[in-house]
């Protein structure tokens, strides 16, 4: 798997590299090819260029562009249509072949005069749609981590339960049955159950479950989970490809293989263009036949339509906007990473966020302090409870402890620590037994009271602060909310645009964020592997849905969103599988990469407009329609609307700053 990421990473970076050897080298054959053609010449007054077989020399360069620049174009032309689809090869392919072969037939005196040669025409097109093509390849550059990332959640070895003691093992070596220790602080090696000891479980990487979970004997544990506090021994019960990660990766692989390959804007032009081109240049020669004019001025009538109808600007268009919305983005902290993605963001109608570190911080950080006796106050339980808890590594301890040195409040020094996993921690403090519990721990007797139970019923973790047995207070914790996220919510809803929530924690939990947020809809309690099909059943009503996360757990509903967003500080696997990357962590940068993507559709439209719409006039007057008035356009006007119609299509696309 890690080999094929490499190979593929491999593969577009040399394509790169090519194209950029390819332009660098045909730019500079263009040189003296513009100068040695005789339309240039005249143009330019620069006659005294001319010299005995400079015809000669002007083929020999030209054919080099032609054979040399031409190739990605040929190869392209070959796949288009054996998928049935023309576009913009079949375009780039066809001009250049007509200009070169009408051209060689003129140098070579079959037919036309001299400065009729197209070679100088060839030579930029070929340039420009090298540069085009450089440019938009360069702006999606990024090798695809993702699967390699999801298999290095899993720890490569794992400490196997013998008579006598543990071995290491590797493990790939483990099968279904063996006993396992995971000690505290490590990573659980594979799917399997609790067959002795307890402790905590960090599955929020995984699940999006913000709490830690209880894990004791008959539990279920999963392998890439973190062991927070007790040593363990598990039961192997699934490996390989039956582990949950591994089910991960196949969702994840799944997604990305099916996703939407819409096509281009630019190819769709290029499309029409080619049947426009082509059904014009053939009707052009035909009826010019027919009106009894010689063969040599029904082809150069001919060769004139399908030159011009294949405008440089057309190749630039798209790319252009690419490049300057792309450096404005990574200006602003917003990687695009697939273009594709970036460019559906446009019609994006419904924003489904992650909650646990996406929102929210992913973090427990304390909401509330609840007294429950008179001979103590607020800081006065916070101090006791850090006490105890600066003695543990758990999730809730570190909230603690952490509120406490926010508000400068002083601890004693605790002795005789013990942790009760899952359930509580103790110690002696001043003197005094302090236990830091919870609801079940801790008992009904002083702790079932109107405020503790609204917290409880807001999905807030409540921990109860016994001295000698009596209950002083209790904390409430949560997932602390990212004070950014409301503003997020409120610009995107000011966007017209629908806001959603998926998790994996509670009811109360998700019902809470929802209303302190305004969120939109929610669902919650939602397993990692549905949230790839929650998200295909939003784009069942016929949303275009964008989807932001960070967790391994979003991954793949990152990959089967309309567009995934992921959240700069999150995993890996979450940012690689997503089309465009927050690097700040800031949820508000979702309103600027939809504004932005909105603003760069509506340039690509225009530039398109540009690019093709004087075809509507320059195609009819390349096939003679006013030749009887005697107004035809040659192919140098023809390119003077085209170079004109190239820095309109520049300018524009600087405009989106």
């Amino acid at each position: 798997m890690e080999h094929n990421d490499h190979a593929s990473g491999g593969h577009a970076g040399h394509m790169i590299a090519d194209f950029r050897r390819r332009f660098w080298i045909c730019l500079a054959l263009t040189v003296p090819i513009l100068l040695l053609s005789p339309a240039v010449q005249s143009a330019f007054h620069l006659k005294a260029l001319h010299f005995t077989g400079d015809r000669y020399v002007l083929f020999a360069l030209a054919t080099v562009v032609f054979v040399y620049g031409g190739t990605p174009f040929f190869k392209g032309i070959v796949r288009e249509m054996r998928a049935g689809r023309p576009g913009m090869m079949t375009l780039v392919s066809t001009a250049i072949t007509v200009a070169y072969a009408y051209s060689t037939a003129v140098v070579f005196g079959l037919t036309g005069k001299l400065d009729m040669v197209l070679f100088w025409e060839l030579a930029t097109l070929v340039d420009v749609m090298l540069l085009g093509h450089w440019l938009e390849m360069r702006s999606v550059e990024s090798a695809s981590g993702a699967l390699t990332s999801l298999a290095e959640l899993l720890p490569a070895d794992a400490h196997l339960v013998e008579e006598g003691g543990t071995r290491d093992v590797a493990v790939s070596d483990l099968s279904p049955g063996d006993l396992v220790l995971v000690r505290p602080g490590e990573k659980v090696p594979v799917d399997g159950n609790v067959s002795s000891g307890e402790t905590s479980v960090d599955e929020s990487i995984l699940t999006g479950e913000s709490r830690p979970v209880f894990k004791g004997p008959g539990d279920d544990v999963i392998g890439g989970s973190v062991n927070s506090e007790g040593a363990i021994e598990v039961r192997i019960e699934k490996t390989g490809s039956d582990t949950y990660v591994a089910q991960v990766i196949e969702l994840v692989r799944r997604s990305q293989a099916s996703r939407s390959r819409s096509q281009e804007l630019a190819d769709r032009a290029a499309f029409w263009l080619t049947v426009i081109a082509l059904g014009a240049g053939a009707l052009t020669l035909v009826a010019w036949l027919a009106l009894g004019k010689t063969f040599e001025f029904a082809i150069e009538r001919t060769v004139s339509v399908i030159v011009i109808a294949c405008p440089h600007a057309l190749g630039l268009a798209i790319p252009l906007v690419v490049a300057v919305s792309t450096a404005l983005a990574a200006r602003g902290g917003l990687l695009i990473r697939e273009r594709t993605g970036f460019e559906r963001a446009h019609a994006v109608q419904a924003v489904v966020f992650d909650k646990t570190g996406t929102l929210t911080e992913g973090r427990f950080g304390v909401t509330d302090v609840v007294v429950l006796e008179d001979s103590i106050d607020a800081d006065g339980v916070l101090s006791l409870a850090a006490a105890v808890e600066e003695l543990s590594e758990h999730a809730i301890a570190r909230g603690i402890v952490a509120e406490a040195q926010a508000r400068g409040v002083s601890t004693q020094a605790a002795s005789d620590f013990r942790a009760i996993p899952g359930r509580a921690a103790r110690a002696v403090v001043d003197g005094f037994e302090v236990v830091v519990a919870s609801p079940d721990y801790a008992g009904r007797e002083g702790t079932d009271t109107a405020v503790t139970t609204a917290l409880a019923a807001q999905g807030k973790t409540v921990v109860f602060v016994l001295r000698d047995g009596r209950a002083l207070g209790a904390i409430a914790l949560a997932d602390v909310v990212r004070p950014e996220s409301k503003e997020a919510i409120d610009g995107l809803k000011a966007m017209g645009i629908r806001c959603m929530m998926l998790t994996g924690d509670s009811e109360k939990v998700a019902a809470s964020v929802a209303a302190e947020l305004g969120i939109d809809e929610y669902f919650a309690g939602v397993l990692p592997h549905e949230k790839a099909a929650a998200v295909a059943r939003i784009k069942e009503r016929g949303m275009v849905v964008a989807m932001v996360g960070d967790g391994v757990n979003d991954a793949p509903a990152l990959a089967e969103a309309d567009v995934g967003i992921a959240i700069g500080a999150g995993t890996q696997v979450a940012l690689d599988s997503a089309d465009i990357v927050l690097v700040k962590s800031d949820p508000r940068d979702t309103v600027t990469v939809l504004r932005l993507a909105r603003s760069t559709y509506r340039k690509m439209r225009q530039n398109l407009a540009w690019a093709t719409g004087y075809n509507v006039f320059a195609i009819p007057l390349a096939a003679g329609v006013l030749y009887p008035l005697g107004i035809v356009l040659s192919p140098a006007i023809g390119a003077a609307l085209m170079s004109l119609s190239t820095v309109i299509v520049a300018v524009n696309a600087k405009l989106l700053k």
